[in-house]
């Protein structure tokens, strides 16, 4: 699949989970089949028979946080909160920060489990921009064609 394909899918998806009202197994396994790279090798891992039983005994929240773990496994849940009939999700790759410091990936849907599938399905895009701290951040990528210079006077 061409990168512009998966890019539309994933924004299709997103648009789909945004659209839902509640999670179904079908919903489920269109994500599964879209985003998830380890699952379907898988199928004999413990941690992937685990997510396919909480699909069949329809545990949403967990079997969302489940495939975090599984997937995106140098991501972890930052915070999960509950504001003015909505529930917002944060994913951070270093939650050991400050709030302030981290850059973190966050999503709000009115239901739980829907919050937590499209914060992993805006975590797995390619270069997910992360949202924004209140303390500015230096560019990550240097422009080579700049060095550093000592300009002292030693004279």
């Amino acid at each position: 699949m061409t990168l512009l394909a998966e890019h539309r899918n994933r924004d299709a998806l997103r648009d789909r989970l945004r659209d839902a009202q509640a999670v179904t197994a079908e919903l489920m396994t269109m994500v599964i089949g879209e985003t998830c790279r380890r699952l379907p090798p898988a199928r004999q891992n413990a941690k992937a028979a685990c997510i396919e039983r909480l699909i069949r005994a329809g545990a949403w929240t967990d079997a969302a946080l489940a495939l975090i773990d599984l997937e995106l496994p140098q991501w972890k849940v930052r915070r999960i909160a509950y504001d003015e009939g909505e529930w917002h999700c944060a994913l951070s790759r270093q939650r050991e920060l400050p709030a302030w410091l981290d850059q973190s990936i966050e999503a709000h849907h009115a239901d739980l489990s829907l919050a937590i599938l499209s914060a992993f399905i805006d975590a797995q895009r390619p270069g997910s921009p992360a949202s924004e701290t209140s303390a500015p951040t230096a560019p990550r990528n240097a422009n080579t064609i700049y060095l550093p210079v000592c300009c002292d006077n030693f004279a």
